[in-house]
């Protein structure tokens, strides 16, 4: 019954503002949003707007998502680590054009859900943790793609030494009254940054961010 507010989601909020990103355009029409948000909120899952998801958390807006993805520049071979899993929204878009994504969530209740509702969507290629996202996951290090959906004072020191030579990693950057959404490429050793717009997220909380 959503499928044609998805489509006008896409069309609107994301074909409309520039993103042309034809697979990540697909990915958010298959993704059924209202799944990963509150059912009373359901109503409202196609907005351009964030949406609170409980723990003080929200899930973000369909443009956000739509433009972070296009930054990674997925082919559908990479590793991918995410940051801040919430609703797991962003996590399905990331599985549908990513062949691995490790995603972590700092609050237990979050991840827990998260994880719930993208098995029972079918998605075999995520994994979800409990941790501290600002140390990475240095297991499964180094990742092709990072993308972190919390604002932070600076890009975290062991996701730029997780970040695979050649990768994309594209973060939120400033403190709790705004945010630069920023695209961090690894060139040779070198990290370069690319600002790409204002933006407001939660914070980013952990060891080499805020405290909670």
């Amino acid at each position: 019954m959503f499928d044609r507010e998805r489509e006008r989601m896409v069309e609107d909020h994301l074909v409309r503002r520039g993103i042309t990103d034809e697979r990540v355009l697909a990915a958010m029409r298959r993704v059924p949003r209202h799944l990963f948000v509150p059912e009373a909120l359901r109503n409202r899952a196609y907005g351009d707007h964030p949406l609170p998801i409980g723990e003080q958390q929200t899930i973000s807006q369909p443009y956000i998502v739509g433009l972070m993805t296009s930054l990674l520049e997925l082919s559908g071979h990479e590793k991918v680590l995410e940051v801040g899993t919430g609703s797991g929204f962003q996590t399905a878009v990331l599985a549908e054009l990513a062949r691995r994504v490790c995603s972590i969530e700092r609050l237990p209740a979050l991840a827990t859900r998260a994880r719930a509702t993208l098995e029972a969507l079918g998605y075999t290629n995520v994994w979800v943790r409990v941790g501290n996202g600002t140390l990475g996951w240095p297991d499964e290090a180094p990742f092709d793609r990072i993308l972190i959906a919390a604002g932070g004072p600076a890009v975290p020191p062991p996701l730029c030494e997780q970040l695979a030579p050649g990768g994309r990693m594209v973060l939120p950057i400033g403190d709790a009254g705004g945010q630069t959404l920023t695209l961090v490429e690894n060139v040779g050793g070198i990290m370069r940054t690319t600002p790409q717009g204002e933006c407001m997220f939660v914070k980013l909380v952990g060891k080499y961010a805020w405290e909670a």
